[in-house]
């Protein structure tokens, strides 16, 4: 057990049924993807061979309930992302692009007959998919959308650009949100449809061991029979965003543990001045700082479950917790790097991954700014976006 695990034994605050997806998703973690994860991150390499130990272990659209999926709570859902996270940021990305984005969307807008083609099949890893909403120029703003949905008889054709779209060169299929005459709607893009063309973008220095690329939509032709028939509007995409987000909030606190555990690992062996590093006073000041934001940040994500639960959740306090818990995980993250020092900057332990992992965390799914403008927004009143 890890010094974080004995202060803060997670297994005694959660039920049996939610620890033991937890130790599913860490046997995955620790045995399939952190023997690897340091090649691929330096080869840029996406390693679909992990897809189906996920999808046997039940984690693709962990929480979903039917349709072939585990149907597990909130908090199941939240370890299964924290431990994932703990190896890598761009794995929980791949879990979340699945299974809060994609899946979630089809179970959320689909008709009956989409969730019976797609879910199952999604649940299995035989069908990847992405989430395509966020454009060149839109950014954090998806209201300045400009890819556009035609109605052309029986079909929909689509028109437009989309940009940093995890998994869309690897997907089966897409969801793509697009301006129509009704407003934005959602539709259910197979990847092989002519006029689709997904462009990995390749000069990262982030999430280098997944996949982001830029999506072409020249006139994609899609019937309608392949539309989100309950997806009305930019509430339709932000419900997926919200479940992403709680997922992000969660998964972040792996990193914070697993930076704890490098730093304390590493202090207790290093040797400077005649005794341990982890002796010395502003080592151990470094290290309470960073478990009691462990602790904060998990303790937020255990009340941000416990209120999904309930169904009580507000959008605000999701936005409450990845502004806190991402930020924290940065701050530990360049504590840890300081503590290793020099050797903190090598590939030789996993800080600067998970640093320069966190920097895309922290702005995809709605940056700092915008988290911390609607939190603003809560506060005062007032908007000012």
């Amino acid at each position: 057990m890890s010094t974080v695990e004995r202060l803060l034994p997670l297994e005694g605050l959660v039920s049996a049924d939610d620890w033991s997806w937890a130790l599913k998703a860490r046997r995955v973690a620790n045995e399939v993807i952190r023997p690897v994860i340091d090649d691929d991150f330096e080869a840029k390499h996406f390693r679909r061979e992990v897809i189906p130990e996920l999808a046997a272990a039940g984690l693709l659209g962990v929480h979903i309930n039917g349709y072939g999926c585990a149907g597990a709570g909130p908090v199941a859902y939240g370890l299964v992302c924290q431990e994932i996270e703990a190896v890598d940021s761009g794995w929980r990305t791949f879990l979340s692009v699945q299974g809060s984005l994609a899946m979630s969307a089809i179970a959320k807008f689909g008709s009956e007959e989409q969730k019976n083609e797609y879910l199952p099949r999604m649940a299995q890893g035989e069908v990847i998919g992405c989430f395509a909403l966020t454009e060149p120029a839109g950014g954090s703003d998806p209201a300045a959308m400009t890819t556009t949905a035609v109605r052309d008889g029986d079909d929909w054709v689509i028109t437009g650009t989309k940009r940093w779209i995890g998994l869309a060169n690897v997907a089966d299929v897409a969801i793509v949100w697009a301006r129509t005459d009704e407003g934005v709607r959602g539709f259910i893009v197979p990847t092989d449809t002519p006029g689709y063309r997904a462009t990995a973008i390749e000069n990262k220095f982030a999430m280098r061991a997944s996949v982001q690329c830029e999506i072409d939509f020249d006139g994609v032709r899609v019937p309608e029979r392949l539309r989100l028939p309950e997806a009305e509007g930019l509430k339709a995409p932000f419900g997926c965003l919200n479940e992403a987000r709680f997922g992000i909030a969660w998964g972040v606190t792996g990193v914070l543990r697993d930076c704890i555990d490098v730093a304390t690992s590493y202090s207790q062996n290093r040797i400077l001045f005649g005794e341990p590093l982890a002796a010395k006073q502003i080592t151990q000041d470094k290290l309470a700082r960073m478990f009691v934001s462990y602790e904060t940040s998990v303790l937020l994500a255990l009340h941000l479950a416990g209120l999904k639960a309930k169904g009580a959740v507000d959008p605000v306090q999701i936005s409450v917790a990845k502004y806190n818990n991402v930020r924290a995980a940065i701050d530990a993250a360049r504590t840890t790097r300081e503590i290793l020092a020099g050797d903190g900057v090598t590939s030789d332990y996993p800080v600067m991954r998970h640093m320069a992992n966190l920097e895309a965390v922290r702005t995809y799914e709605g940056t700092d700014d915008v988290h911390a403008l609607i939190i603003g927004r809560a506060i005062t009143g007032h908007s000012a976006f």
